[in-house]
């Protein structure tokens, strides 16, 4: 660790704040493409989990034919922790202390989370009356909240957990991927620690 990232983790660690408890991070799949790709997401990994319990990784995809291998190579990665990853056909819960979603968008994920709901309705297991926020979180592939959302290389979030990020703290760098670096991370937990949290109100 260089000394200006051993300065900021210092800082962190003396600040009086509460700490990201579930970070997220969106990605591209162009960003995987670059060398050392998969290395970085794995020091990502760990530095994250010097904060936080839980940690939520969002590829973005243009090519829906790019999916399946991605997948592989993200389920075979060399993490920490327990990983779920899930696709844009996929419904079930992800529940690990790492879960990617490879072009799993927050629209479709919604959209089959109210399809659920449907069919139960249909089926007379739910009154319409008593559907509020739970019953729609329960139906989401990736259910938890995150804290903190860090994105790379532009300022803006694409399709990425519409639900669940509707209260986190977004944090944007130029950054790109390819150059991301511990420092980088640092100072995205920094900034969380420096927000004032308001969660709608």
């Amino acid at each position: 660790m260089g000394l200006y990232e051993r300065y900021l983790a210092l800082r962190l660690r003396r600040h009086e704040g509460t700490p990201p408890d579930h970070v997220a991070l969106v990605i591209t799949e162009r960003d995987l493409l670059e060398q050392g790709a998969y290395e970085t997401l794995t020091d990502f990994f760990d530095w994250a989990f010097e904060y936080a319990t839980r940690v939520t990784v969002y590829v973005s995809v243009l090519d829906a034919a790019a999916v399946p291998t991605l997948r592989r190579e993200l389920e075979d990665i060399d993490a920490p922790r327990e990983v779920a990853v899930r696709g844009p056909d996929d419904r079930t819960r992800a529940d690990a202390p790492i879960q990617i979603g490879i072009g799993l968008g927050g629209k479709h994920e919604f959209t089959s989370a109210v399809r659920t709901l449907v069919d139960d309705v249909a089926a007379g297991a739910l009154d319409p009356e008593e559907i509020d926020d739970e019953h729609v979180e329960r139906h989401l592939v990736f259910p938890s909240e995150p804290d903190l959302v860090i994105k790379t290389g532009a300022e803006r979030l694409s399709d990425f957990m519409i639900w669940q990020s509707v209260y986190s703290e977004l944090y944007f760098t130029d950054v790109n991927w390819r150059d991301f670096r511990k420092r980088d991370f640092l100072r995205a937990v920094r900034e969380f620690y420096n927000r004032s949290r308001r969660f709608g109100r």
